[in-house]
């Protein structure tokens, strides 16, 4: 299997070291991983900063890759968590780093962070969905310079009230975008490690991903502890295959790879 979003210690949010990582991914017989560390300008929090020494994180990578080249693939990822006006300053990281994988996500909506609640004060359920996802549009419109788009459900994961709305046409029209770009999204498991009913995105979500003529889709957990590493992934195969998705992607230097599902 392929676990494609994955942290260590080089994300501020993750206190494990990408050799413990390592290690616990040859252990469950992983194929390959990507380590995708957080870069989130701008965060709304002063306590952390979401960022990190690029030229430490490539040493590191590239001592990793020989000491376990014969054992596992290990390819060099990066998430970062876009904002309407970071765009320019994310296009300037692409010009000046090289990644296998670059994943984008958002985890802050109109400067506020997701992970505290903030965009839900004032407004209904609906209008931080409404919100959300007319900010992601907006990013998915003006910024080019990613893979795959992370978790695009993760606001599900905040709310505390059931939403009247399903979002589809605002989904839809982000499909319409990234799909003809040759841009996918993923099935991030740690939607069920969170004590959601699913993955991010939900089976109707990815339904949709597939009947718009969406066919790039990677597998990751998120983890950001060895334990949590390639969580779910076999009955979230088997939920991707049950949909007709065919295939996993991996990544090389922006250039993807398709893999059956059902030789996984």
């Amino acid at each position: 299997m392929f676990d494609y979003h994955m942290h260590s210690s080089f994300s501020a949010d993750c206190m494990t070291s990408m050799e413990e990582m390592i290690r616990e991914s040859i252990k469950k017989r992983l194929i390959e991983i990507c380590f995708t560390e957080h870069i989130d300008y701008d965060y709304p929090d002063d306590t952390i900063v979401f960022d990190f020494d690029k030229r430490q994180y490539a040493d590191k990578l590239k001592e990793m890759q020989e000491k376990y080249n014969e054992q596992i693939i290990i390819k060099k990822g990066v998430e970062i968590g876009v904002q309407p006006h970071l765009l320019q300053q994310y296009g300037e990281l692409m010009a000046n780093e090289a990644f296998d994988f670059v994943i984008c996500s958002m985890h802050t909506v109109e400067k506020k962070g997701l992970h505290y609640g903030d965009i839900f004060i004032g407004k209904t359920v609906d209008e931080a969905y409404k919100t959300y996802y007319d900010e992601l549009l907006y990013c998915v419109k003006n910024y080019k310079q990613y893979n795959i788009l992370g978790h695009i459900n993760l606001i599900t994961r905040y709310a505390k009230e059931q939403v009247n709305n399903d979002f589809h046409d605002e989904l839809r029209e982000i499909f319409s975008i990234i799909i003809p770009e040759g841009k996918g999204i993923e099935l991030n498991t740690s939607g069920v490690r969170y004590g959601l009913t699913s993955g991010l995105p939900n089976d109707a979500i990815l339904k949709l991903y597939k009947q718009c003529g969406g066919e790039i889709i990677t597998l990751g957990s998120d983890a950001h502890r060895p334990a949590e590493i390639a969580y779910d992934f076999n009955s979230s195969l088997q939920l991707l295959d049950s949909i007709g998705f065919k295939y996993i992607a991996t990544f090389d230097k922006g250039s993807p790879s398709f893999h059956l599902i059902d030789k996984l």
